[in-house]
C-alpha cells in the first residue's frame, strides 16, 4: 500500500507542477493581452501622423479590446521613435506610426542605429496624402507662380519650412526648385508640422509644405494660403487651388504616406492580428470621413505591401538625390 501511496504522490505532484505552469502560461498571456498597445509616433503633437492616429485610436482599441496609447517621441528626423521601437520586444505591445521620412533616412544617413528594412515588419500602408504648399500671411503672391515670381526677385528673402532634413516636405521643395531654376530658398527644418506652422504664423519662413489636416483650421481662419497641391489632382476640400503639375510643372507629384510597423520578429500571429484589426478600424465609416474630410485617402494595406512601398519610395528619391546633388548632411 506505501508503494501504491508514494505512486500516487508522485502522480499528484506532477500534475501540481503541470496546472502551476499552466497558470504561469496563462497569466502570462493574459498579462500580454492586458498590456496598452503603444503608437510611438516620431513628431509632436499637431501634425499629419498624430492627427491620423488620434482619429484611429478610439476604433483601434475597441476592435482589440485593449489601451491604444499614442507615445509622441519626435526628435533626430524620426531616429528617436524609430531606434526605440526597433529595439522593442517584439510582442506587437510597441508600433511605430512612421512617416515618409522612415524610407528616406537612409539615404540621408550612412549609419543609423537601426536597419530600416531589416529590423520592422510591416503592418499596414494606413494613408497616404498630398501636400499643400501654404504661405503666411505676408508673403507675396496668391498662388505658386506668382511666389516664384517673387523668390526670383529678391533670391535672398525667402525661405520654406519642413518637418525635418530629408523628410518629403523637404524634398518635394528641392525637387520644385530645381524644376523652376531657383536656388536660393532657404530650407528651415522643425522637429515637425506643428512647429512648421508656427513658424509661418510667426512670420519667420514663408511657405511651407504639409497635409490638408495639419493646415485645415489655419486655412479656414485665413492665417496662411494655399498656393498649391502635391498631388494628381486637386483636393475636393481645395477645390480652387491648383496642382503643383497645373501651376507649370507638368508631371510633378508627390504623396505623402503614413504607414505601421512592428519590430522584426513579431509572430505572425500577432502581426496578422494587428494588420486585420487596423484595416477594420481604418474601414470604419466613421473613421474613413474623418480621415477623407481631412485629404487623406485611407489605403489600409497588408503587412508585405506597405514594406514594398517603403523600398520604392527609397529608390524614388535616392534617385533624385543622386541626380540633383542635393546635400543632406
Amino acid at each position: 500500500m506505501r508503494k501504491l501511496g508514494n505512486k500516487w504522490l508522485g502522480a499528484l505532484s506532477a500534475m501540481f507542477a503541470a496546472s502551476m505552469v499552466a497558470l504561469s502560461l496563462g497569466g502570462t498571456a493574459a498579462a500580454a493581452d492586458e498590456s496598452p498597445l503603444r503608437l510611438v509616433l516620431p513628431f509632436p503633437p499637431g501634425g499629419s501622423t498624430d492627427i491620423a492616429s488620434r482619429i484611429i485610436q478610439p476604433k483601434l482599441a475597441e476592435i482589440l479590446g485593449r489601451t491604444v496609447i499614442v507615445d509622441n517621441r519626435p526628435g533626430a528626423a524620426s531616429q528617436v521613435a524609430t531606434q526605440h521601437v526597433a529595439r522593442s520586444r517584439p510582442d506587437g505591445n510597441t508600433l511605430l506610426i512612421s512617416f515618409d521620412n522612415h524610407s528616406i533616412n537612409p539615404i540621408i544617413k550612412k549609419e543609423l542605429p537601426y536597419d530600416t528594412f531589416k529590423d520592422f515588419r510591416g503592418i499596414t500602408f494606413a494613408l497616404r496624402f498630398p501636400l499643400v504648399m501654404v504661405a503666411s500671411k505676408k508673403t507675396p503672391g496668391n498662388d505658386l507662380k506668382e511666389f516664384i515670381a517673387a523668390v526670383k526677385k529678391d533670391p535672398q528673402k525667402y525661405s520654406f519650412a519642413s518637418t525635418g532634413l530629408g523628410s518629403l516636405n523637404h524634398l518635394a521643395p528641392e525637387d520644385l526648385k530645381r524644376r523652376a531654376g531657383i536656388e536660393s530658398l532657404l530650407h528651415v527644418p522643425y522637429s515637425g508640422g506643428g512647429p512648421a506652422v508656427q513658424s509661418l504664423l510667426g512670420e519667420i519662413s514663408n511657405v511651407t509644405f504639409l497635409s490638408y489636416a495639419a493646415l485645415k483650421s489655419h486655412i479656414a481662419a485665413g492665417t496662411v494660403k494655399p498656393l498649391a497641391v502635391t498631388g494628381e489632382t486637386r483636393l475636393p476640400e481645395l477645390p480652387n487651388v491648383p496642382t503643383v503639375a497645373e501651376s507649370g510643372f507638368p508631371g510633378f507629384e508627390a504623396y505623402s504616406w503614413i504607414g505601421v510597423f512592428a519590430p522584426a520578429g513579431t509572430p505572425d500571429d500577432v502581426a496578422n492580428t494587428l494588420t486585420a484589426a487596423f484595416q477594420k478600424a481604418l474601414n470604419d465609416p466613421g473613421v474613413k470621413k474623418q480621415l477623407t474630410d481631412l485629404g487623406f485617402e485611407v489605403m489600409a494595406s497588408d503587412g508585405p505591401t506597405v514594406d514594398k512601398y517603403a523600398v520604392q519610395q527609397n529608390e524614388r528619391w535616392a534617385k533624385f538625390v543622386k541626380e540633383s546633388g542635393l546635400k543632406l548632411e
